[in-house]
């Protein structure tokens, strides 16, 4: 049984896990990781990640949250700039779930449910995505954690939701609601397109900090949004109803409860017709 079976699955695990969750502990492990003594941990991480280094910019590097934060070179992630196409704001791991038609709920195949409001703390405007789509991203330790606007229109202002931090591996998904009890912050932007989308970011178990670089305002179809520091983390997108048609293998996987690799830019799916 490795460490997350035994913090999610064993009595004692949890105990321990309230306090691995904290807010606190996190900020602490990132004031650690933004210092210049972390600079020791980056030759482990990249050798038990098998990171591969030629995508990204690497120099000026001097500490581990730098790293972890590192840019892509240029032409790396190409984003498709057709408007009737919805690219990934980010890599990850790709599952899209359909929200129903009567309790905005998110129906996982093997996670926890979830209700929209719940996710947003605002009933009004989970009403909005009723019979729409929910694709959630999760991002391993070895994606690039720098993400981008999904698509570009008029932006609100960045709401924040306080919460726990545990972590984004299927081991507690399948325990806990762990996108409503995780800090996380999202904003509306009002694509020409696919109407008003929801990113959103959420933050996992020593991640010290979600950075987004703008306030409300204009987004950019395929500008960067921000980046996560340390750790697991997920970006969600919320798509009305009507609005997407998915990518076919996408759509299957996410049935069988696969999730699909993919990366920025990459086709998700395109304008319901």
């Amino acid at each position: 049984m490795d460490g997350l079976h035994i913090l999610y699955r064993t009595f004692p695990g949890r105990l321990l896990l309230k306090i691995l969750a904290t807010p606190a502990l996190s900020k602490l492990c990132g004031l650690f990781l933004d210092s210049p003594p972390s600079v020791f941990l980056i030759k482990p991480f990249i050798r038990k990640n098998k990171i591969k280094l030629d995508d990204y910019q690497t120099d000026g590097i001097h500490t581990f949250n730098e790293f972890f934060r590192r840019k892509i070179k240029e032409g790396k992630r190409q984003f498709d700039m057709s408007p009737s196409i919805l690219c990934a704001p980010c890599d990850g791991l790709l599952s899209a779930w359909h929200i129903d038609t009567t309790g905005g709920t998110v129906i996982p195949v093997k996670q926890s449910l979830y209700t929209v409001a719940s996710l947003l703390q605002d009933k009004a405007l989970a009403d909005l995505y009723k019979g729409g789509i929910c694709l959630v991203f999760r991002l391993c330790v070895d994606n690039y954690h720098r993400f981008c606007y999904a698509d570009g229109g008029k932006k609100g202002r960045n709401v924040f939701i306080p919460g726990q931090l545990h972590t984004v591996r299927p081991v507690a998904l399948e325990s806990l609601p762990v996108f409503t009890t995780n800090s996380r912050e999202y904003t509306v932007i009002e694509s020409p397109t696919f109407g008003k989308i929801i990113q959103m970011e959420v933050g996992a178990m020593l991640v010290g900090r979600i950075v987004n670089l703008e306030g409300e305002g204009l987004a950019v179809r395929g500008k960067e949004k921000g980046y996560f520091e340390y750790g697991g983390s997920t970006v969600i997108l919320l798509v009305g109803a009507d609005r997407l048609s998915l990518r076919p293998d996408i759509e299957e996987n996410s049935r069988q409860g696969i999730e699909t690799s993919i990366r920025m830019g990459e086709r998700v799916g395109s304008l319901q017709h």
